[in-house]
């Protein structure tokens, strides 16, 4: 039995990345936590104002409950980070809360951005990831580092602007893309209609041709960051 965190930046990030893995852990009897770092929707306004978002933000926060049910997380943590400006945090600040969930958690496995996104806050997250989780002698416990890739931001990511999304690491989701497909529709606001990148037939779409990459009927793709194997 393992211990699984999922670090995503915005609800529907998460299942976007590696919703069927995290179903997958879940039949399997691991434990999945899922920490979402920012608020979503306030970076939609010129100035950010919280206040004038509450019924929005119930709504959201609702979805982002039943979508984690879908795919059995036994606890989301929701953080409140300023949306899509997360840059104006101090890196050490990110790090620091990053820090106290791994400490909190001790999660045997870690999922989170890939640095070459277009949106600054998971690049921001990414960096805070691999900071927390630097091999500190005597402070072993998390065992893999992975990075996902998220549909609308990762591909529209130029060439040579960041690094590219080249995974190595692939998970048959055969069993799971449905409970992916499902908990995505429950955040029905974030989604988008075909052909967006993030629409449910995208998404179905994505699974299809990372499987295909790996002779599976679908996977998620993922780059691996650090495993240690004690």
């Amino acid at each position: 039995m393992k211990k699984i965190l999922v670090i995503a930046a915005h609800p529907d990030d998460e299942i976007l990345g590696c919703g069927g893995v995290m179903a997958k852990h879940a039949k399997a009897g691991d434990s999945v936590y899922s920490a979402i770092l920012a608020e979503g929707i306030t970076s939609r306004d010129l100035e950010r104002d919280k206040t004038i978002h509450e019924e929005d933000f119930k709504l959201l926060y609702k979805a982002a409950e039943k979508a984690n049910q879908i795919v059995g997380v036994k606890e989301l943590r929701l953080l409140g980070f300023p949306d899509n400006r997360m840059d104006s945090i101090t890196l050490l600040d990110i790090v620091k809360q990053v820090e106290i969930l791994i400490e909190e958690i001790k999660p045997d496995i870690i999922y989170t951005h890939h640095i070459g996104d277009v949106n600054i806050d998971h690049q921001m997250i990414h960096r805070a990831v691999v900071t927390a989780t630097r091999p500190i002698p005597g402070n072993h416990f998390v065992e893999e580092v992975l990075f996902f890739e998220t549909a609308s931001s990762t591909e529209w990511m130029t060439p040579g602007s960041a690094a590219p999304f080249v995974p190595n690491y692939y998970v048959n989701i055969e069993n799971t893309l449905e409970l992916k497909l499902k908990a995505l529709e429950a955040y029905e606001y974030e989604m988008r209609e075909w052909p967006h990148a993030r629409s449910i037939k995208a998404l179905d779409y994505l699974a299809k041709w990372r499987g295909a990459n790996v002779g599976f009927e679908a996977a998620e793709a993922f780059i691996l960051g650090r495993k240690i194997v004690k």
